[in-house]
């Protein structure tokens, strides 16, 4: 990995020097970092109408830096002879960056060349230009940064690509974002009729329609009966709480600028959209005296939170203002966490598995050495050792990641792969030991002493929007059958079959799935419009309809059903239809 981010972030300064050599005094350049997948440089164009089209002339252009296998040199400047450079060279930004680090103390500023280019940066980079592998990168967009991420300064301008260690794994990635482009859930959603967005409304405010509204209910559903046989009861808070509740739990301090403010027109007072439910979990706990023979006590809720989220950052389902977490609390002895973490483990590998990202693995959320953090280090490191323990005792495959801890405590965030290979987190098992003190929380023990307990934070899907655009996505729209918004559709051939129709309408009425995740009656409908059977084939198609039921005078005549599959067509006689429809997945 440690090549692959010399190459990327060696790109980036490729990226720079060939925007220089082709706008002359033209570009006054920001930072250019690697990135997960390539590379980007922020840039300011001075009378430069910059496109989309440009990039090839860019791209070409940095081949030839790369041809020419120029080194990329280290040096070392004095920090005011640094910032002596970036003014005599026009560029604002950088004497902006050597200011800081002056102000920071720093005495001499890093720089890499390459050719006449010259940047400020401290690595890591390839020797030579002509260590790019040929046909490894590939300039892919443009698009809009503010300065320093601040939009009260410059807009900029990302020009971003992606590189690889080889030719063969570009294409690989290229033929996997063709393929996600086709999966987008902002196009499936349209197209499928689940959710839509109302500029009345507002951004990253979606709603969901009738269609949308099932698929999210049946794994909402789903989510709440795996908890429930865990020994999880239902609780309910409300959407606005006293900001009193969020100083206390820490959250103002940590979370302040992205809350929305409610004020009271009766008397003024401050109220917040809750951002997040585990401080209204804690007032459940704190509302009557408890014993060690209460506890675990297990709480869950399914409820919509709060985020001001910055427009810019909005994008579909994966990032929105209202989203709906399937939380769970469970406040615990010590003693208890192996167990009450086991089981929350067990509930997370079910519901992934029965959904099909069977590729799960565990990323184990620690905190860094910055002080964003509550709680003594002495608790932190003893939450870390246990949440590395349970990982290895529940026999997941995991890594270990510092710096993506909560601010009360360590994480165990669960990764699913999906269909085209892209991961993704999803469910989280996190430790605290520090908002349960905060808010005093007490039980008695058997001594008749009091003790604080553990706090275990829980979500299964996490933000359900987030996760519906990741299993619109791996599924590309082809539902399982079980929660499908419509799972049924029936085409008649004729008007004259109608007496038949109503023969398998009553069948299906009739049938309850008895599979645990569908519990419910089936979900279907009549195509009584009065267009051809290949019109009505190609719009169920379309919709990608699980079950299409095609009925005509001889399958009235024999009493049997076509059914047309995702991937097969068979006849089934109408006495087995519902047995047959018990066994889809």
């Amino acid at each position: 990995m440690e090549k692959l981010a010399a190459l990327r972030h060696s790109l980036a300064h490729i990226l720079a020097s060939a925007l220089q050599t082709t706008y002359p005094d033209k570009v006054k350049f920001g930072t250019g970092p690697d990135t997960e997948t390539g590379f980007y440089y922020d840039v300011f164009f001075d009378g430069v109408d910059f496109m989309e089209k440009d990039l090839k002339t860019i791209e070409k252009q940095m081949w030839k830096i790369v041809n020419q296998n120029l080194e990329i040199k280290y040096f070392e400047k004095p920090v005011d002879q640094a910032l002596a450079w970036a003014k005599g060279s026009g560029q604002t930004f950088k004497h902006e960056l050597i200011s800081d680090l002056k102000a920071e103390g720093e005495k001499t500023v890093d720089f890499y060349q390459i050719g006449d280019f010259i940047d400020l940066c401290k690595g890591p980079h390839l020797a030579h230009t002509g260590e790019v592998p040929k046909g490894s990168f590939k300039l892919t967009r443009i698009g809009g940064a503010y300065w320093r991420a601040s939009e009260s300064r410059e807009q900029m301008t990302r020009v971003s690509g992606i590189a690889f260690e080889s030719e063969k794994e570009l294409k690989a990635y290229l033929d996997m974002m063709a393929e996600a482009e086709k999966r987008d859930h902002r196009k499936l959603g349209k197209e499928l009729d689940l959710f839509t967005f109302s500029p009345l409304v507002g951004a990253g405010l979606p709603l969901f329609t009738m269609r949308g509204g099932m698929l999210r209910k049946k794994f909402e559903d789903f989510s709440l009966s795996l908890r429930a046989k865990a020994g999880f009861e239902r609780v309910w808070t409300p959407h606005i709480t006293k900001i009193d509740l969020y100083k206390t739990s820490g959250h103002w301090d940590k979370f302040g600028d992205e809350l929305f403010m409610v004020e009271s027109k009766v008397n003024g007072e401050q109220f917040a959209m809750k951002p997040m439910n585990c401080p209204h979990h804690t007032q459940i706990y704190a509302s009557r005296p408890r014993s060690y023979r209460d506890l675990p006590i297990r709480m869950m809720e399914s409820t919509t939170d709060y985020r001001d989220e910055k427009t810019g950052e909005l994008g579909g389902l994966s990032r929105v203002r209202s989203l709906t977490q399937d939380d769970s609390h469970v406040f615990c002895r010590h003693e208890q966490i192996k167990t009450e973490v086991s089981a929350l483990a067990n509930i997370v590998k079910n519901f992934y598995s029965t959904i099909g990202m069977n590729d799960l693995r565990a990323r184990l959320s620690y905190r860094d050495d910055s002080d964003g953090y509550l709680g003594e280090q002495a608790i932190w490191d003893e939450a870390q050792k246990q949440i590395k323990e349970l990982a290895i005792e529940n026999k997941l495959e995991f890594f270990e990641a510092e710096g993506e801890a909560a601010f009360y405590g360590p994480k165990i965030d669960f990764m699913a792969r999906d269909a085209i290979g892209r991961e993704h987190q999803v469910a989280t098992i996190q430790l605290d030991f520090v908002m349960p003190g905060r808010f005093g929380l007490e039980f008695v023990n058997e001594e008749g002493k009091k003790e604080t307990p553990v706090m275990i934070h829980h979500a299964t899907m996490g933000s359900t929007e987030r996760f519906l655009s990741v299993f619109i996505e791996h599924t590309a729209g082809h539902f399982p059958f079980w929660c499908a918004p419509e799972q049924i559709r029936i085409l008649p051939i004729n008007d004259q079959i109608s007496d038949y129709v109503a023969k398998i309408e009553k069948v299906l009425e009739e049938t309850t799935l008895e599979n645990p995740l569908a519990h419910n009656d089936l979900r279907f409908t009549v195509d009584t419009r009065s267009e051809s059977l290949g019109r009505k084939i190609k719009d169920a198609i379309a919709m990608k309809i699980p079950v299409v039921l095609i009925l005509g005078d001889k399958d009235k005549e024999e009493g049997v059903v076509s059914i047309r599959l995702k991937d097969k067509e068979e006849k089934v006689k109408l006495s087995d239809l519902a047995n047959y429809l018990q066994n889809l997945k």
